[in-house]
């Protein structure tokens, strides 16, 4: 790089004030400073455009070993599902040889079902019949029916 110090920038700007003159100075500077912009945005674009391809050059790579790795995952599943069956297939020709029963007459026994139990509701151990007969509340009420309810009647 260009090692500018204090110095050479003093004296570029003293032999360009006696080329150019006081009067154009400032119009050249702004000029140079701007074409200085627009040459520093362009290199900040050219370097974003290639860590921006190197970037994607490594997604590429990681990609392509993801992929690997799930053809990978996907044979060995393959092969032991293939094991498998063959020696399910092995042992049921084995049975059968043996005289033993075919796999159509295997009991099958019910498969567990929760009992689907209210457990919000509260069992009491009162009967609901004795509550009616004895005129117990079976029912929450809120206040304001229960005075709509036991108000007394108006007389007119």
């Amino acid at each position: 790089m260009i090692d500018l110090g204090i110095s050479k920038l003093a004296l570029i700007g003293a032999v360009a004030l006696i080329v150019i003159g006081p009067e154009k100075l400032p119009r050249v500077a702004r000029t140079v400073g701007a074409l200085l912009g627009k040459a520093q945005r362009y290199v900040a674009d050219v370097k974003a455009e290639v860590n921006r391809s190197m970037d994607l050059d490594e997604l590429k790579k990681m990609k392509e070993s993801v992929e690997g790795a799930a053809r990978d995952v996907q044979n060995s599943i393959q092969t032991t599902a293939a094991d498998v069956q063959n020696s399910l297939s092995d042992q049921s020709e084995y049975a059968s040889s043996r005289g033993a029963t075919a796999p159509d007459d295997y009991v099958f026994y019910p498969v567990y079902q929760h009992p689907r139990k209210k457990w919000r509701t509260k069992v009491s151990a009162m009967p609901n019949w004795y509550k009616a007969r004895n005129g117990v509340r079976s029912k929450a009420q809120s206040g304001a029916a229960r005075v709509a309810k036991y108000r007394p009647a108006k007389f007119d």
